[in-house]
């Protein structure tokens, strides 16, 4: 997941570069929205790690 959103900010990036500005911010959001469920499912993950030791 964290892969994908890499992938929307570097498309979002390119995509500023050449003054797409509307697939720009669309690409970011989808970037910044993927991030946070990657930031909330590795929480997750990793309090489940530590209550299962």
């Amino acid at each position: 997941m964290l892969k994908w959103a890499l992938i929307f900010f570097l498309i979002s990036i390119v995509a500023a570069l050449f003054g797409f500005t509307g697939i720009s911010v669309a690409a970011a959001g989808i970037a910044r929205i993927l991030f946070f469920v990657f930031v909330v499912v590795f929480l997750v993950f990793l309090l489940l790690g530590l209550l299962a030791a």
